[in-house]
């Protein structure tokens, strides 16, 4: 790609990755262009360690981080290769991102990548609305599974508790966790269903699943209708499908 190609696609890719998720809103990390890669880098200036002294929610967060990246390459035409921790002499470079080959957009990530310039759900679970149907939530299962990540609906009547888990509990798990909540968040608002979320795990019941570690609460419930009065899912499915 010419240079200014190259310069105008990174700048979309930046401001991508600067709208998704923050915890403890601030941007604990920065980006930064390397050999004609994006780097996301832990900032040392920004970063609290009496808040996250292990790290966990930093990681999480660069998850999200790496889904608008990959969302905003596919608008470019491109593919996003991404590797996490690429450096293992600089454990401040999180991850790295490479557009390679060209390839078409399709249209749910076109609507995804819409979605992540709406705005971002309280962090606390507030509750009060009925629960979404089987199918998007399924829908959503399949969607945290690709990340890497896999997310179990809590017993319960009302809105749909959920949690994500993956398997260990390394910098690597949590930066899959943190795609897979990102990728939710999108793939939710998509399709009229409300998610709120807790990174800090409190209140989860025994899974029964050997190695699996929650890292993020859910709770997924029906939205409200657009003013129009017709259904977002609807329209979502007749566009996809």
């Amino acid at each position: 790609m010419s240079a200014p190609v190259v310069r105008n696609s990174t700048e979309r890719l930046v401001v991508a990755g600067t709208i998704a998720p923050t915890i403890h809103d601030v941007h604990a990390w920065r980006l930064a262009v390397a050999g004609g890669r994006i780097e996301v880098h832990a900032d040392p200036t920004r970063f609290r360690p009496m808040d996250d002294p292990s790290g966990r929610s930093l990681h999480l967060s660069c998850g999200a981080v790496l889904v608008n990246l990959r969302l905003a390459a596919a608008q470019l035409g491109r593919e996003a290769v991404i590797r996490l921790l690429p450096d293992a002499g600089d454990p401040r470079i999180l991850a790295s991102v490479r557009l390679t080959r060209r390839r078409r957009v399709t249209r749910e990530e076109r609507l995804l990548y819409a979605a992540t310039l709406r705005a971002t759900p309280p962090r606390a679970v507030a509750g009060g609305r009925s629960a979404p149907d089987v199918r998007a939530v399924q829908e959503l299962a399949d969607t945290a599974r690709l990340e890497g990540a896999t997310m179990h609906v809590l017993p319960g009547a009302g809105t749909c508790r959920a949690v994500l888990t993956t398997g260990g509990d390394t910098p690597q798990a949590w930066m899959r966790a943190g795609r897979a909540l990102q990728a939710v968040l999108l793939a939710a608002t998509i399709r009229s269903v409300a998610v709120s979320f807790l990174y800090e795990i409190v209140d989860v019941p025994a899974l029964g699943v050997p190695g699996d570690v929650p890292q993020v609460v859910l709770e997924l419930s029906r939205a409200a209708l657009p003013v129009d009065g017709q259904d977002e899912r609807q329209r979502h499915r007749e566009r996809v499908g």
